[in-house]
């Protein structure tokens, strides 16, 4: 059976980016793709919108939503992976209100700090369900990952199941993009390389004609910090690190215990960081979702420009054997990024062709970044013993090593933290036993 699978059809709006983008794709003809959620009326609106597109692109696949997960998946070739445990109510509301009573603020909260491990907690049981009903009924799919935290979810699929995974995010296709836009440059032409941790990937080479354009990108960088812009956290972790890192400024600010800090709150001022912005869109989008609903969902003159995912290219190089090249996540097995730990997983460059997906070796990152990154990846390989184990002690630790949560609040804390957020999330969590260490507490 020639199938794509969607998890979390329901979020339309990537849906449509993700799939109509393979409606694009001459060789997914006579595909079906699948859809499943488990919010009927939110999968309704996608399997709709969709078959409004199919109708205009003038497409020959099949379009068919699933209320039973084990049958959306049966035969399929490929599984898009785009859920949210949890939601914004209960669960993100919960991430971001209970560690403000402890002075621990936030921005993104969707991939470390304590934000992260919580959203990883209560993701990893369902996608371990996911690979469970996958090992049944479509043992050899490709599993494309685009739920967050994607180092953390991936490097479970990998180590933990037989399912093949790579974690595909946006921020490594536009980084240069973004970046020689904003301070006026050309982007035509240039060579880059990219590699270290999803959200923390680093801009380790970018040439043009041989010619290294970083001394002209710091200079230009170096001008802008003098007047606010939203870019400003990236632009001090190149000055101070010597490289730009791929994900933004909200997120990154988050993910060092340089930015967000009680003790100093001109830091927010400074480098003009958005505390609550996740929050904040999340608001945004719900209040004008029905207008948007109407836009997509009953639009029968719906079209689609393909979007800057990766998911159909990777799937194009498959199934034509045309090799693809793009930014992927995958574990450091063989020691990809050779001074990073075998079990993290990295975002290293690979290549996508009839194959499968084959990631390329990388060597060393420069020891600053990689001593960055290593401060990341011991919160989350921690998350992963925790998930495993179900050991409680493992999520304080998780916590205790994160790098803004440990800048900010005592030992002590962070476990009152831990246990209050345990708490809150209830049945969205699985139960969490204390063990020697904590037994006490």
């Amino acid at each position: 059976m020639l199938k794509i699978t969607f998890l979390g059809a329901g979020s339309t709006v990537f849906a449509k980016n993700v799939l109509g983008d393979c409606m694009l794709v001459p060789a997914l003809e006579g595909f079906e793709f699948a859809l499943y959620d488990i919010d009927e009326q939110r999968l309704r609106d996608s399997e709709n919108m969709l078959r409004n597109l199919q109708e205009n692109l003038h497409k020959n696949i099949k379009i068919k939503a699933y209320l039973n997960r084990k049958e959306a998946l049966t035969g399929a070739k490929y599984v898009i992976n785009a859920i949210q445990v949890g939601g914004y109510r209960p669960s993100t509301v919960i991430d971001f209100e209970i560690p403000k009573k402890y002075g621990l603020r936030q921005t993104i909260a969707d991939t470390v700090g304590i934000g992260g491990i919580f959203r990883n907690l209560r993701t990893i049981p369902v996608m371990l369900d996911f690979a469970k009903d996958m090992e049944e009924v479509c043992p050899d799919a490709l599993f494309l990952n685009y739920t967050n935290p994607m180092a953390v979810l991936t490097g479970v699929m990998n180590r933990f199941t037989a399912i093949q995974t790579v974690g595909l995010c946006h921020s490594v296709q536009v980084c240069t993009k973004e970046l020689f836009q904003s301070l006026g440059m050309d982007h035509e032409g240039i060579q880059e390389k990219v590699a270290g941790i999803n959200h923390m990937a680093w801009l380790l080479e970018v040439k043009r004609n041989g010619e290294d354009l970083y001394p002209e990108i710091k200079r230009r960088a170096r001008d802008k910090q003098k007047v606010k812009h939203h870019d400003m956290v990236r632009f001090e972790l190149m000055e101070k690190f010597g490289y730009y890192v791929t994900e933004s400024s909200e997120h990154n600010a988050e993910y060092h215990p340089y930015f967000i800090k009680s003790r100093y709150p001109e830091l927010i001022e400074k480098y003009n960081i958005p505390l609550d912005e996740y929050p904040r869109r999340c608001e945004n989008q719900i209040k004008n979702w029905e207008t948007m609903r109407e836009d997509l969902v009953h639009n029968k003159a719906l079209e689609h420009v393909r979007s800057k995912e990766y998911g159909s290219r990777i799937i194009e190089a498959i199934e034509t054997n045309i090799p693809f090249k793009f930014g992927g996540n995958v574990l450091n097995t063989g020691r990809l990024i050779s001074n990073l730990p075998e079990k993290a997983c990295v975002e290293v460059p690979c290549i996508a062709d009839r194959s499968g997906i084959t990631p390329t070796y990388v060597g060393e990152l420069p020891e600053q970044l990689a001593a960055l990154n290593r401060t990341n990846i011991n919160t989350q390989l921690l998350t992963i013993e925790a998930a495993m184990t179900h050991k409680r002690d493992y999520i304080y630790q998780a916590a205790m090593l994160d790098p803004h949560t440990a800048a900010e609040l005592s030992l002590d804390d962070i476990v009152l933290l831990c246990d209050e957020l345990i708490e809150a999330h209830g049945d969205w969590l699985p139960r969490f036993k204390k063990n020697e260490i904590f037994a006490a507490l």
